[in-house]
């Protein structure tokens, strides 16, 4: 799958390192405690609402067997990233080889593919039910939901491993590249190559199309005839709880494709590494850290879930 051109590796195998955040130790100490605790603080969000959603059985429906899943691609999208992140900012920078970095990019893009496929599930399983919320236990049935998971999951696989398998085909001069981000990202590693990548990037623009554009645009028209729907309903009642079961997920969704949007579809002569580097902070670490609590704290039945299993926990525990 990855393969490297012996020319350009006459020192031995090429590796790749991420260039730090800062070389002083106090900051260093200090940005490894911050990362640590966002990751902590993503990991025991979504593990809450996966397992809110499997102890109580209020919340088997459609609508959270899908923020369910949106939870697991969370915990493994991070963790693709933060442990070797984290271990890369205390003391000297630590290679990872190519076959490693390619590896990594594959996951990542897997991952953050199918997260951004399943966001656009979640609008058409909230357009069904609020367009058709009589039909809606027939239409979105429990294997039509498992359907769309995997569909999503695979047309993730095919484009990641596409793209990955492309740009870990291109040379890479010397035997060390530092990348300036803190993963292998694919704007930053197609940076280093040192060969004519305008195809590549044609690729990356495709792709980003495919998994951002598209889905996004689907979400929006899906949006259309939701509001549309709202707007008929007659109680105000009714209208503020359709508005605010949508709003969470709209707002998940806003923050997901504008910040992706930012890194892959910006034309490269606009693009700033340092700029790629913050923005990927914020769908590594901020989106993940919302999402549960943007679905928690604007949602009655995740609370009380959640706080119906604490409970029972707590006694079982006791007794």
């Amino acid at each position: 799958m990855f393969a490297w051109s012996p020319d350009v590796n006459q020192s031995g195998p090429t590796e790749f390192v991420f260039r730090v955040f800062t070389t002083v130790p106090e900051l260093q100490a200090l940005l490894f405690l911050l990362f640590l605790l966002l990751y902590l603080m993503i990991l025991c969000g979504n593990t809450a609402i996966i397992w809110a959603v499997r102890a109580h059985s209020s919340l088997r429906t459609p609508m959270y067997f899908f923020l369910s899943n949106l939870s697991f691609l969370e915990i493994c999208y991070t963790s693709v990233v933060v442990p070797l992140m984290l271990s890369n900012i205390l003391g000297a920078q630590k290679p990872i080889p190519l076959a490693g970095c390619g590896a990594q990019m594959f996951f990542f893009v897997t991952l953050g593919s199918t997260d951004c496929f399943l966001l656009a599930v979640m609008a058409y399983d909230r357009y069904v039910a609020i367009r058709h919320p009589l039909h809606y236990a027939l239409i979105m049935t429990q294997k039509l939901c498992v359907q769309m998971v995997v569909c999503a999951l695979g047309l993730a696989l095919f484009l990641s491993l596409q793209l990955t398998s492309l740009i870990f085909t291109l040379p890479f001069c010397g035997h060390r590249r530092e990348i300036n981000h803190f993963l292998c990202d694919v704007p930053p590693v197609l940076r280093l190559a040192c060969a004519d990548t305008r195809v590549h990037q044609a690729v990356l623009y495709v792709v980003g199309i495919l998994v951002l554009t598209v889905p996004f645009l689907l979400i929006c028209v899906s949006y259309v005839f939701i509001t549309s729907a709202i707007l008929c309903i007659r109680s105000a009642e009714g209208r503020r709880r359709a508005f605010s079961t949508c709003s969470s997920h709209l707002a998940v969704v806003l923050l997901q494709y504008g910040c992706c949007s930012l890194v892959y579809l910006r034309p490269r002569s606009s693009t700033s590494e340092d700029e790629d580097r913050q923005i990927a902070l914020v769908y590594t670490f901020v989106t993940p850290l919302l999402n549960p609590l943007i679905y928690t704290l604007r949602n009655k039945d995740v609370k009380g879930a959640l706080r119906s299993a604490i409970i029972s926990k707590a006694a079982s525990d006791t007794s």
